[in-house]
Formats: structure tokens, sequence, C-alpha cells
């Protein structure tokens, strides 16, 4: 009875326990991003509606007709295998939900095709529908080579920093590292990976660069791969990550301004105005006529000749009395050294005058 008790007891718990597992599940897949398309066939200058729900709220997609893809594999090429010029954009409402009219154009490569939408800024999401276009060539998709395959195990990070001349404008660097285990059946020898980097809205700019090695079925590998961006760029960028056409990795890289250069152009514009003045004005000098100035004695004026301790009277003597000798006098022949008081011109004394008669002696 006690086996039987216990064993009633596990069915109870279980019995309770399935519904709300079931239902997490079905909330789980109702949260996925979801397309749906209002016609699954139209040639090229029609148009179709495409609605989706389960998208983040407020989030930018980009509606795309990409050739040789299906939902299960995505899109193996990438965007260059999609019509990007017939493209479309649209931002989802506050539930995660949209609704757009998108024209029929075909892809640069053969069909199968899909609607594929995918957002361009925030956490990647992505989702396709089947669609075909009329009249465009149909080819099967290339067989999947038999080999190794390649799955990012860790998050990528960015490692190293700037410096002076980063400051200075020079062009900032990183090194992605990240760890790829081999999920396949061969090894895989000298992997060559994308790199691409994107700023704000625009579509990433991918480089190759192929890391040498070789992954053995089971092993996982450590790769680094350098990342470079322009000169003087600043931002908010993104580092992606495409390995066998498939975007394996993003990573978000803030870059600071680089202030020195600011600092630099600044300078400028104080420093070359005032060494332009100072040359025009050494120019200007050496070139203006010279002039012979004539110096003269500087002349006090009237209260700076009074004297200290002086009473009005003697400054008027002292004012008065000649500083210089007359140029046309000597001082034997100046009059004013002979006689004292003497006012009349110069006479014999020895002559006696007729008008003054002279008293004769007593004999």
């Amino acid at each position: 009875m006690n086996a039987r008790a216990r064993i009633g007891a596990v069915l109870a718990v279980l019995t309770l326990l399935l519904p709300p597992t079931a239902a997490v599940t079905a909330a789980a897949a109702d949260d996925l991003p979801a397309v749906k398309l209002s016609k699954s066939q139209a040639g090229t200058g029609g148009s179709i509606t495409v609605t989706g729900d389960g998208w983040r709220p407020r989030a930018l997609l980009m509606i795309l007709i990409c050739g040789r893809s299906v939902p299960s594999k995505g899109v193996t090429g990438g965007t260059n295998s999609c019509a990007n010029a017939d493209g479309r954009a649209v931002t989802t409402d506050a539930e995660g939900r949209f609704s757009r009219k998108l024209p029929v154009a075909e892809p640069p490569v053969p069909c199968p095709c899909v609607v594929h939408v995918a957002t361009v800024t925030g956490a990647k999401a992505e989702a396709d529908a089947i669609f075909q276009v009329a009249g465009h060539a149909v080819e099967p998709l290339p067989a999947d080579p038999a080999g190794g395959r390649l799955s990012v195990l860790t998050d990528t990070r960015l490692d190293g920093s700037g410096g002076l001349l980063t400051w200075f404008g020079a062009p900032p660097a990183r090194t992605l590292v990240f760890t790829v285990g081999n999920v396949g059946t061969s090894a895989v020898r000298n992997p060559l990976f994308q790199v691409g980097t994107s700023h704000g809205v625009f579509a990433p700019q991918w480089e190759e660069q192929r890391w040498r090695g070789t992954i053995q079925p089971g092993e996982k590998a450590r790769i680094e791969l350098p990342v470079e961006l322009a000169a003087g760029a600043h931002g908010d960028y993104t580092v992606s990550l495409k390995y066998g056409g498939k975007v394996l990795a993003e990573q978000p890289w803030g870059v600071g301004r680089p202030w020195g250069v600011t600092l630099f152009w600044i300078l400028v514009c104080l420093v070359v105005p005032a060494a332009v003045f100072r040359v025009g004005m050494a120019v200007v000098d050496r070139v203006r006529p010279r002039r012979t100035v004539r110096r003269r004695g500087i002349r006090l004026p009237e209260p700076a000749l009074r004297l200290p301790g002086l009473r009005p009277r003697e400054e008027a003597r002292h004012a008065a009395s000649p500083s210089s000798t007359l140029p046309w006098f000597t001082p034997d022949s100046d009059p004013g050294t002979g006689t004292a008081g003497r006012l009349s011109a110069p006479h014999d004394d020895g002559t006696t005058s007729p008008t003054t008669p002279t008293r004769k002696a007593p004999p």
C-alpha cells in the first residue's frame, strides 16, 4: 500500500505540473518574432503586405526579398542575395506589431526566395517567410559541404584601449576575442571569417580575415581578430562576425570623441591670427620711411620753476637774471660791467666842460 500511495502521489504531482509547463512553452513560442504575407506569390511590379508580431516594441526593422534562402537555413548568402534597393523599413508599435507594404522585386540570385525581416538596431532578431517571385529563375540550393561546422561557444568581447594618438584622431583599434567549437564531422582548417563594422543604421562594412589553424571535430579554439576603424571615428559602433554567410555574433563598441583634434584647431585659431598680426606689423615697421626728429629741451611748466623756500619777489629776481651773456658782447666790453649807475654814453673824465667854471687857487 505504501508503494501504491507513493506512485499515486507522483502521478498527481506530474498531472499538476504538466499544464503550466505546456502553457509556458506556448507563451515562449508566441514571443518569437513572426512574419506573415498577404500573398505567397507575386510578379515584379506588384506589391504584398507584410505583417508581423512578437517583435520588440518600438524596434526598427528592415524588410527584404532574398533569393537562394529558406526559413530553415536563413539567408545563407547574406544581404548580397537580397533586393536591397527595393527594401522597406518599418517601426513596430508598443505591442511589437507592424504592417508594411513591400514592392515585389527580383533578387540578384535565383529562388527559392523568402521575405526576410531583421532588426536594424538593438538586440538581433530575424524571421523569414517563404515567397515566390513569379517569372524569376528557380534553382536548387547548393549542397552543404560535408565537413566541420563552427559555432560560437562564448560571448564576444573587444580587448584593448585607446592611447594618446587615438585622442588626437588616430584610428581606434581593438581585438575581437571569442571561442568557437567544431560541431561537424571533419576538421576545419584555416577558417575564413568576415568582420564588419557599422555605425548607426548603416550596413556593416565587411572585411575578410583568415585564422590560421586547425579545429578538429568536437574541439574548440580561441579566436582573436583585429578590428580597426577610420581615423577620427567616434560614436556608437557595432562589430559583427560572419562565417559561412551567416552572422554568428555582434558586439557593441562605444568610441570616444578625439578631443585632441578639437583642442588643436582651437589653438590654431588663436595662434595663427596672432602670428600673422606680428608679421604684418614687422613688415610695416620695416617698410615705412624714417624721419629725423630734432630733440629739444624739455620746457617745464610755470609752476615747476618755483624753488622751495623763496619768496615771490626773490623768485622774480632770480628769474629776471640772465642765464647767459649776449653773443655780441664779450665780458670785458659788456656795458653792464662799467661804472655802476651810469646811464649816459661813455666820455673822457679828464676834459673839463666849457660850461663848468674852473676856480683858480689864490696866489
